[in-house]
């Protein structure tokens, strides 16, 4: 930034020096006029603003829908964890477009490779690179969609913020983002169940008007193969088909709907989280509210808790056979004062229905003319059965983030054993 500065006269330099040469005396303080060069502040430059998640365990997504590929840098990831693509991949097969007849029919095997980060097996330390190609684009498929605007999608707000949008798959608001997520998700899952066996399993509740009845679902014992035995992801059979065929009759009819992912923790360590600002409770609402067409958020008991009294909401301690302290209830889901109390944690996540639908719509242009869109393109009827691994992998970096927190202040010198346990405790000795 240019800038000039110009002074007054001091009091009594009301005539020059004699002593001073003549050059000098015609520099009055009067006219002295100092410029300011142009320079670049680094501190003020914004680096990936909304693409990065994170504080220790710092994950950037890049790439978009028909771009040339899309994928992660991880930063601190911590050393010598046996990790390759194999690791990422069984999550990424599982978010994958056209692995059944209720997803979208766009063909990828989003096949990862990991470029950095990683040598003879094991990480380093340093920034782990994971590149998805993208190989089966049809940019043709958003020719209307580059003049008008999809109801209830992304089109016109990212018009309105940047003045320009990528048109073909949606650019950085499609689904594809989410690869680099699931991605390092896989890779905070791991480091979850290395270091304190801890588990994360998310499965659909609802689809539409089908609602899983509460206690259906036993969470203690839920296994991933339960929830992968079919191919809308509800570990319960009945309820399963009920979904599948909730989700056919709107496909075969060019329309969509909703639905909602429950997720789970189990053997979360005690102790994650921050007041005031920093709950674990918000980050993990933060996390997941940032995937697309999320629309709600509830924890623990949410807002069924309202209509209950205190003596009621309330989770009872007890001392159990280890001599751990438990609660016989889990209406707070596992988080009090958000800070992680051991318990599992529980969430359901709200996902609308997709906006991009095979029926004519009222919309305007850009040039803002009142038309009829008929939107074109391969897209998902009901996302929530592959929005599964996406809550999976937000909830795991956020924890993952948290227990380098926690382990940073709380654990660098020796803890409390009369109050506090370490943060790896084995599930066996729990």
């Amino acid at each position: 930034m240019a800038s000039s500065i110009t002074s007054k006269p001091f009091l009594g330099a009301t005539k020059p020096n004699s002593s001073l040469s003549p050059d000098l005396q015609r520099l009055s303080f009067s006219s002295l006029r100092i410029s300011i060069k142009p320079r670049t502040h680094k501190k003020l430059q914004i680096q990936a603003a909304g693409s990065t998640f994170g504080n220790y365990f710092r994950v950037t997504t890049f790439g978009e829908s028909h771009g040339g590929g899309v994928g992660c840098i991880v930063d601190g990831c911590p050393p010598r964890i046996p990790l390759s693509e194999a690791d990422l991949q069984g999550d990424l097969d599982r978010r994958r477009p056209g692995q059944s007849r209720i997803t979208t029919p766009r063909k990828e095997t989003d096949t990862c490779r990991i470029y950095s980060g990683v040598s003879e097996g094991v990480t380093t330390g340093t920034p782990i690179h994971v590149l998805v190609p993208n190989t089966d684009q049809r940019g043709h498929d958003y020719k209307e969609m580059s003049i008008a605007y999809r109801p209830s999608h992304a089109d016109a707000t990212y018009d309105m913020k940047y003045g320009v949008r990528a048109v073909q798959g949606g650019g950085r608001s499609s689904a594809r983002e989410t690869i680099g997520r699931v991605a390092s998700g896989a890779i905070a899952k791991k480091i979850l169940k290395l270091f304190s066996g801890t588990e994360v399993l998310a499965y659909v509740s609802q689809v539409h008007q089908v609602v899983l009845p509460d206690g259906s679902v036993d969470h203690d014992t839920v296994t991933l193969d339960q929830i992968e035995s079919n191919i809308v992801r509800c570990p319960n059979p009945d309820y399963a088909e009920k979904m599948i065929a909730a989700i056919d009759a709107v496909r075969t009819r060019g329309n969509s709907i909703g639905g909602v992912v429950t997720c789970i923790v189990r053997n979360a360590p005690r102790g994650l989280g921050s007041p005031v600002f920093d709950k674990l409770e918000a980050e993990l609402a933060k996390a997941v509210m940032s995937l697309p067409a999320t629309k709600g958020f509830e924890f623990g008991s949410g807002f069924a808790g309202t209509f209950l009294t205190g003596s009621e909401h309330n989770d009872e301690f007890y001392t159990d056979e280890h001599g751990r302290i438990r609660t016989r209830t889990n209406r707070s889901g596992g988080i009090q004062g958000g800070i992680s109390n051991g318990e599992i944690i529980n969430m359901r996540v709200a996902f609308k229905p997709t906006a991009t639908i095979g029926k004519k719509q009222h919309t305007v242009t850009r040039e803002k003319e009142e038309i009829e869109l008929l939107a074109r393109g391969r897209h998902d009827p009901c996302v929530v059965p592959r929005a599964v691994p996406m809550v999976e992998a937000m909830v795991a970096l956020v924890l993952v983030d948290q227990l380098m927190a926690q382990y940073a202040q709380c654990n660098l010198f020796p803890i409390n054993s009369e109050l506090q346990e370490p943060l790896n405790l084995e599930p066996a000795n729990l």
